[in-house]
């Protein structure tokens, strides 16, 4: 069989994504804080693109040089001399500093930049040397105690054998669990303890509590059993009543099992909100977050003055002018439909807005889509990562999407505002008698009428973080 090349025409579709089109789909699922910081960076990177000022100080600045320019009078001038005197002259007189030790202690402004003058916040390691050296403890002891702190996990624990600290610090096993001993002292009392019965025992005995055997018995053998909730085993071994073992139980809930987690709790995180729906009489009002999001415009000075000199300069002239083009006309669509969803939102949730999460009706993606004439991709590209500030609260835009449960009347509720129910209902129950899967599961039937079976609730019960009946039951 012989081969032989042939020439073939073939007619196909197929989808390219350009970088330019990867761009915009980026765009629509970054969150606020990544897109100013994409925004900043590409400003940074193309001299095309320049941050226009805000029309109110355009318009400010207009009306300061209009009125430079006009003649003032003898009574404004006056004014204007009295409300721009130099009061700073008058400061070392009338003051407790003089003016000259004022000059000599003011630090210059643009000098120290805003990272300066913040605290760190102290941390787990630092606290423990801090006290290390303010103690009696020798440099041989500190050297040992540096490597146990060094070990030591952020919520407090100790993550290393003796031998091995032993090692490290050229000490003996015997040093180290003296100073170890001496560590476990210091403020947050209980740290670098190796067990949790030994955290809580070094508390107690910091309290002086650990000369009751029945408390320290349930500290150091029995600290499952009241995880548990077996009161009743515990009260007949130790031949006490309840009441005594309550006041036990209240003694070591008062302790601290992560005495490091007070250092490394992290930083809030705070939500800026995209979107903004305030009532206006009878109607919901969509407003757009623009505060900080630089407005871009082309550098006509940059683009007017070059002059490209070769193919390669062209070329870069052609990409950075495409480039800026594009993501200005990106930015301009990742805005619109942001808006245009936030709306539909708005008309599809409006019961939610009026009364409350109770009232939040089941919504799909292709709902939305359909409303406004998009794919379903897009609208969950522009839902991710985006907040909306409701009369309710902050929301997540996908909080608004939620699935939904049959009515007996052949209706629908969303599963929010089953599981908002659900919480209320846990909320106001008897701490002795709480409510069980089931119980729950029968009092929305008769209160919404909604069709709900028992694993359902408990599943619902579980996304809340909430435990189940027996572990809610209180026994005292």
């Amino acid at each position: 069989m012989g081969l032989e090349l042939r020439q073939q025409l073939k007619l196909t579709q197929q989808l390219v994504m350009t970088p330019q089109l990867q761009q915009a789909i980026k765009l629509l699922q970054l969150s606020r804080l990544e897109l100013v910081d994409t925004v900043q960076q590409e400003l940074l990177e193309n001299p095309f693109l320049e941050e226009s000022p805000e029309p109110e100080a355009v318009e400010a600045q207009q009306e300061t040089s209009e009125a430079a320019s006009e003649p003032s009078s003898e009574s404004q001038q006056e004014e204007l001399l009295v409300r721009n005197a130099d009061w700073e002259n008058y400061l070392g007189e009338f003051s407790s500093t003089s003016k000259q030790q004022m000059r000599e202690t003011e630090v210059p402004e643009e000098g120290m930049s805003f990272e300066a003058r913040l605290a760190s916040a102290p941390s787990l390691e630092g606290h423990l040397e801090w006290q290390m050296r303010l103690s009696d403890m020798s440099e041989h002891q500190v050297a040992i105690g540096q490597v146990l702190v060094g070990n030591v996990s952020p919520t407090g624990y100790l993550q290393a054998e003796l031998s091995e600290v032993a090692s490290m610090a050229g000490a003996t096993e015997e040093e180290v669990e003296e100073v170890l001993h001496i560590l476990q002292r210091f403020d947050p009392v209980g740290v670098a303890a190796r067990t949790p019965q030994e955290c809580l025992l070094v508390q107690l005995e910091m309290l002086n509590l650990n000369n009751d055997p029945v408390l320290v018995s349930l500290v150091r053998d029995h600290l499952e059993d009241l995880e548990k909730r077996r009161y009743k085993p515990l009260a007949r071994k130790f031949k006490i009543d309840m009441e005594d073992l309550k006041e036990y139980l209240d003694i070591i809930q008062g302790l601290d099992p992560l005495p490091g987690s007070h250092y490394h709790a992290g930083e809030p995180h705070y939500v800026s909100p995209d979107v903004f729906v305030y009532k206006y009489g009878e109607d919901f009002v969509v407003v757009l977050n623009e505060d900080g999001l630089p407005r871009l415009s082309f550098n006509n000075y940059y683009s007017e003055n070059f002059t490209p000199k070769g193919d390669k300069e062209r070329d870069y002239y052609q990409e950075k002018m495409r480039s800026a083009a594009w993501l200005m006309k990106s930015l301009y669509q990742r805005q619109r439909t942001l808006y245009k969803v936030a709306e539909s939102i708005v008309r599809f949730q409006r019961s939610f807005f009026e009364e409350g999460v109770t009232k939040l009706r089941p919504l799909i993606l292709k709902e939305v889509a359909d409303d406004i004439q998009m794919h379903e991709s897009t609208v969950s590209r522009i839902t991710t990562n985006k907040y909306m500030s409701t009369p309710h609260g902050i929301f997540e835009l996908k909080f608004f999407f939620n699935s939904a449960l049959d009515l007996e009347d052949g209706g629908q509720v969303g599963s929010e505002s089953v599981k908002a129910i659900i919480k209320k209902l846990i909320g106001e129950e008897d701490s002795k008698k709480p409510l069980s899967d089931e119980r729950i599961a029968e009092i929305l039937k008769e209160v919404l009428e909604v069709n709900i079976a028992r694993r359902t609730v408990a599943k619902y019960r579980t996304a809340l973080d909430i435990p189940s009946s027996s572990k809610r039951r209180a026994v005292f």
